[in-house]
């Protein structure tokens, strides 16, 4: 290929990465490096290195710190000397070792409904069940704040898709009457807990609409299982509404510290998902090590109850410093607490100086947020201390301060 035919394949590339970055919209990956001290946990614990320097993890869905637990470690471990490091096939085909069957038996019961099912992620998860639920001619009203894998999931069914505005009952309603029709099957679709916001949507509310209008209710929980909940079973859980929501989603790769997805519903709707679900049926199953991880992080998650109760503890905490000094967030229970910028550029600023005073806190902008809503995500974890978040709000007293002296 000569240079110019190179170029000319490649240019409106070059021209959209170029008008991205002078929105301040560019990404890049930036890679972590490993920890100077043997033994010392790099990004499953509480700090990070990069670019030689140790930075303070307030980035990380890590929220219960069990990426880093030995005993999950080990339960990795011994599955991969029984069955391998691969799972080898589709699940469907060769690739449903045992210990799916006893991951998704624990799951069920955990959660209080007759099945489960396990997905690779939570992107697969939630792309496989709208898909397979949904098609063309049928309706799903979904969150305007909703995950990027729903909103992937819905334009992969082909349904019409109707954005009700973030937690406006409402706008839902309106939307539900408008397109009330019996020939569609219809399905309510919202996170539990908003990953960029932190907020929770209103169930009770969302399960009557559910009821009086007909439709299927799916709950993502990727941000609340573990964390709420008695047991960490999640919000559905907490409000006793477990049982009234159709679909109820989860992640291993947030407060499991591990990775993969589950679904658990009727015994008849998982069914469906197997005979269904393209992401499930033609993907390769989690390797059986994944799969033990994630069983043995469950079980820390049902019986260390006193995690949870430091989390809540520290971010109700950590809220009420940045209230008092005046950083503009968003109320809520969870430890995703995002400190409101608005600019692009000046987010990315911001973070960048909180890396040079030792935190890791990520700017997040557009398409992930709405525009003009770019902010600084922080995320707690249990293993954080208070003294520890005392010392990172200092700094962030500071880059707030040095950042309003720039900015006027």
């Amino acid at each position: 290929m000569s240079e110019d035919s190179r170029i000319s394949r490649y240019d409106w590339m070059e021209a959209e990465l170029s008008e991205r970055e002078s929105r301040a919209l560019y990404r890049e990956m930036k890679n972590l490096e490993r920890p100077p001290k043997a033994g010392e946990l790099g990004s499953a614990g509480k700090w990070l290195y990069k670019g030689g320097k140790r930075l303070y993890n307030l980035s990380s869905n890590n929220y219960l710190g069990l990426s880093g637990d030995p005993r999950i470690a080990q339960a990795a471990s011994r599955a991969q000397e029984q069955w391998g490091a691969g799972a080898t096939a589709s699940r469907l085909v060769c690739g449903n070792h045992g210990c799916y069957r006893e991951l998704e038996e624990d799951l069920a019961a955990w959660k209080g409904r007759e099945a489960a099912l396990v997905f690779a992620n939570g992107y697969m998860a939630n792309l496989g069940v709208i898909s397979a639920l949904m098609r063309r001619g049928d309706a799903v009203f979904s969150d305007r704040l909703n995950h990027a894998s729903i909103v992937d999931g819905i334009i992969l069914s082909r349904a019409d898709h109707f954005r009700y505005r973030h937690n406006d009952l409402e706008h839902l309603e309106f939307l539900l009457k408008k397109h009330d029709s019996p020939a569609q099957r219809k399905l309510i679709v919202t996170d539990a807990v908003f990953s960029m916001d932190g907020d929770a949507a209103p169930l009770h509310q969302l399960v009557e609409l559910r009821n009086r209008y007909g439709a299927l209710l799916m709950v993502d929980e990727a941000h609340s299982g573990g964390i709420r909940g008695p047991h960490g079973e999640g919000l559905c859980h907490e409000y006793g509404l477990h049982e009234q929501v159709d679909v109820i989603m989860g992640t291993f790769s947030k407060a499991f510290g591990v990775y993969g997805a589950y679904v658990c519903a009727d015994r008849v709707l998982i069914e469906y998902l197997v005979n269904a679900s393209r992401p499930l049926i033609y993907s390769t199953g989690l390797p059986p090590m994944v799969v033990a991880a994630a069983h043995e992080a469950l079980r820390i998650v049902r019986s260390e109850r006193e995690r949870r109760e430091k989390l809540r503890e520290l971010s109700a905490w950590f809220r009420q410093q940045m209230h008092a000094w005046g950083l503009p967030s968003i109320p809520g229970e969870s430890p995703i607490i995002p400190w409101l910028i608005g600019d692009n550029a000046r987010a990315l600023q911001t973070s960048s100086m909180l890396a040079e005073r030792g935190i890791s806190a990520v700017a997040i902008r557009p398409p992930t947020v709405p525009d003009g809503e770019a902010r600084i995500r922080f995320s707690l974890m249990a293993t954080h201390t208070r003294a520890e978040l005392a010392r990172a709000l200092e700094s962030i007293r500071a880059v707030a301060g040095e950042v309003q002296e720039v900015g006027r």
